[in-house]
């Protein structure tokens, strides 16, 4: 096998999104979607672009990673080879060798949720097992119920909202409005929508951005936020629903979402959302 590693450049983004879609499938392990490169986006192309590693057989891109920190490298493995043990083992090589300027420091991690001879390889070659995290997935095939929590679909006008919202729920946010039409002028974004949820005196409270993989396939939820000051009002709950009812409008079969297991408030509002929590997964983590 001969399997090459690049970085894309910033022109050829809209073919690793497609290729990204195409792997999303019912059924398998949550792993790197669309969506989350979607939302890196609002740092610009290059800057994604330089953060993205890509491995080809013949031109076939058979996996993609996103380096999301200098030290975690956030994986997707194409179906087909769930269980190539040529590839993992090639992987795993171009992972651990810091010549290959895939991840940088002496205590690396990989989120590997998908690929069977991957994760063993991992494990064989002394990978260790990190903290859990917890996927959660929501069935679309029937319509999703509302909530009282008004719901509107960002545009520019709304936008400012928007960028309150995020940065109101998480404290260490730099979400601008200038990053958010990034984003929106991205390829990734032509099948996302962002949301908004107001309360009953049309405060904006809760956010969320959807991002679709294409038709019959899983949407993800990134990010899902409510603001401090608008908490404990089950709002939550309501923008999931939102967020869920969105994704069926563009096509998606389901909607995926994923958080850590130990944020039990978080797991409990997918939960009341309709979301089925699937079984924990772990990052893999190595050191030189």
């Amino acid at each position: 096998m001969s399997l090459e590693l690049a970085t894309p450049r910033a022109d050829q983004l809209d073919a690793v999104v497609a290729d990204l879609s195409s792997w999303q499938q019912d059924g398998l392990p949550v792993q790197l979607h669309p969506g989350d490169l979607g939302w890196a986006w609002r740092f610009g192309a290059v800057t994604l672009a330089e953060a993205l590693r890509v491995w080809t057989v013949d031109a076939t891109t058979v996996a993609i990673g996103f380096v999301d920190e200098a030290w975690l490298i956030r994986m997707a493995i194409a179906p087909p080879a769930d269980n190539d043990e040529e590839l993992a083992q090639a992987l795993a090589r171009d992972l651990e060798d810091p010549m290959r300027g895939v991840l940088d420091g002496a205590n690396v991690s990989v989120e590997a949720r998908f690929g069977t001879a991957f994760r063993s390889q991992l494990r064989t070659r002394g990978w260790v097992e990190g903290d859990p995290w917890a996927p959660l997935v929501r069935d679309l095939s029937d319509p999703v119920e509302g909530s009282e929590l008004r719901v509107e679909v960002v545009g520019p006008e709304r936008v400012d909202d928007r960028v309150a919202v995020q940065r109101g729920a998480f404290t260490s946010s730099t979400f601008t409005a200038e990053r958010w039409h990034e984003m929106s002028r991205s390829s990734a974004y032509q099948h996302a929508r962002c949301l908004v949820g107001y309360d009953s005196k049309d405060n904006p409270a809760a956010a969320v951005t959807v991002w679709s993989a294409g038709p019959g396939r899983p949407g993800l939820l990134e990010p899902v936020g409510v603001h401090r000051d608008h908490r404990g009002h089950s709002y939550g709950t309501a923008i999931s629903l939102a967020a869920a009812a969105a994704l069926r409008d563009l096509g998606s079969s389901s909607a995926l979402v994923a958080t850590s297991s130990s944020n039990q408030a978080a797991v409990a509002t997918y939960a009341s959302a309709g979301y089925r929590r699937m079984p924990d997964v772990t990052d893999f983590v190595y050191q030189r």
